[in-house]
């Protein structure tokens, strides 16, 4: 079994849901108090013991790639002001030389071809994905879990979560067999299905870990859900040749490609900030008493 040491993350979206704020923005560098989502992601996949990223890009998302390089400038101006706390913040960021490379997805064509545009970089070893939007706020991490996971399966695995039956046609959605508690093998996947024909109402979340196998399938670019080249067929397709099973995370995840979401993390990682918590709460309680 190869060791899991790369991810993917597909950023290459426009994130038209959020404008007019990511009109000039990338909206993974939107902030959840005072991290981007980028960030998360990234510290994420490092705490699974991830060393090689790879950023699949679209026009205008240079500042992702940036974020995470070294600021000179502004490094010396901090230390001249003795601003330590925040060049530990600034180090802590930063990825070794030739830690990260980025590719461009020149045309929007779902997430299975964004991930096919990183071929190059996955070769022929096991690989993460992370889509910055879904953010996991977990005591272990999400991806530590799934990485746990794929070193006892030795297979494919993504996490899952149940979903309202109703909402089955917004996800993957698992068609699932033997299920102990944690881990359930997956039989088969159905991108958005509608309610009276979803198989279950296990969703997959932004969290993979992938055999490189799934490139060749996804190099047939194959239209799927939405005219797209979707992942989960690309997924679909693996069923049956190596182990495939769908992880039931611990941990709560926060869709930041909605705005609902969003606000609800910006409240929930700031709670969990002691520095922050007493005046979070109280604000909170201000507006609750003045609703």
């Amino acid at each position: 079994m190869r060791a899991l040491r790369k991810a993917v993350l597909p950023v290459a979206g426009l994130g038209t849901r959020f404008l007019p704020a990511t009109k000039a923005m990338a909206k993974e560098m939107l902030p959840v108090v005072d991290k981007p989502l980028i960030q998360y992601a990234i510290e994420e996949a490092r705490a699974a013991g991830i060393e090689q990223f790879c950023m699949v890009t679209g026009r205008g998302k240079t500042a992702l790639v940036e974020h995470f390089d070294v600021a000179f400038e502004l490094e010396a101006t901090l230390r001249e002001r003795n601003k330590q706390t925040e060049l530990r913040m600034l180090n802590a960021a930063q990825l070794p030389p030739g830690a990260m490379v980025a590719v461009r997805q020149q045309v929007p064509l779902g997430l299975g071809h964004a991930i096919w545009c990183a071929r190059a970089f996955i070769g022929d070893d096991p690989f993460a994905i992370l889509l910055p939007d879904d953010l996991v706020m977990a005591d272990v991490p999400c991806t530590q879990q799934l990485a746990d996971a794929y070193r006892e399966t030795g297979g494919n695995v993504v996490a899952v979560a149940e979903v309202p039956p109703e909402q089955t046609n917004r996800y993957g959605i698992l068609a699932i067999g033997q299920d102990d508690g944690r881990l359930v093998e997956v039989t088969g996947l159905v991108e958005k299905p509608k309610p009276e024909d979803a198989p279950s109402n296990l969703s997959i979340i932004g969290r993979y870990v992938l055999l490189p196998d799934v490139i060749e399938h996804l190099s047939r670019m194959e239209r799927g859900a939405g005219n797209e080249v979707q992942l989960t067929d690309g997924m679909a397709r693996m069923i049956g040749n190596k182990p495939f099973h769908g992880l039931r995370y611990e941990g709560r995840r926060f869709d930041c490609g909605d705005k609902i979401g969003f606000l609800e993390a910006q409240i929930a990682f700031a709670l969990k900030r002691p520095e922050m918590a007493p005046s979070v709460r109280a604000f909170l309680k201000n507006y609750q008493e003045n609703a």
